[in-house]
C-alpha cells in the first residue's frame, strides 16, 4: 500500500511542526508517510501514557543510551508537555539508580529464577498489607 507523496507529508510536517526537520528529509520517499504517521502518533499523539511521562520516560532510556540528540528532544519535550525541573530531576535520578542496580545484579550473576521468586513473595506479603 503505497503512502502520500513526500511533498504532501512534508507538507503536513511543516503545518505540525513549524518547518521540516533536516533529519525527515533523509528518510526515503516510500517510508517517509510511515515514519512521519508513527512520529506524529506516538510523540505528538495522546496516547495510553500522557505525553509529559513518555518524553520523561524517553529522557530516562537516553541518558543510558547516551544519544544526545534523543537526550535533547526528549528534555525539550517534556517541558513542552509540562514536565518540572523537579520531575525531570526525578527521572533521570531513577535512571540512574535503577541503572546501576542492573549493572549490581548482571555483574555478580544474580539467580533469576530465585530472583523471580523473592519477588513474587514481596509482591504477596505488599498486597496482604493492604
Amino acid at each position: 500500500m503505497a503512502g502520500r507523496n513526500r511533498g504532501a507529508v512534508e507538507s503536513e510536517i511543516k503545518e505540525t511542526l513549524g518547518l521540516v526537520p533536516h533529519f525527515f528529509s533523509r528518510i526515503p520517499d516510500d517510508l517517509l508517510d510511515h515514519e512521519w504517521e508513527l512520529f506524529k502518533k506516538l510523540e505528538l499523539g495522546e496516547t495510553l501514557i500522557p505525553n509529559k511521562y513518555k518524553e520523561l520516560i524517553g529522557l530516562a532510556v537516553h541518558s543510558e543510551t547516551k544519544c544526545r540528540y534523543c537526550t535533547l528532544f526528549h528534555m525539550e519535550a517534556a517541558k513542552m508537555f509540562g514536565a518540572t525541573d523537579e520531575e525531570i530531576q526525578e527521572a533521570l535520578h531513577y535512571a540512574k539508580n535503577s541503572i546501576g542496580w542492573s549493572a549490581y545484579l548482571n555483574g555478580i550473576r544474580e539467580d533469576y529464577d530465585g530472583f523471580a521468586q523473592e519477588l513474587e513473595q514481596i509482591k504477596d506479603y505488599l498486597a496482604a498489607k493492604g
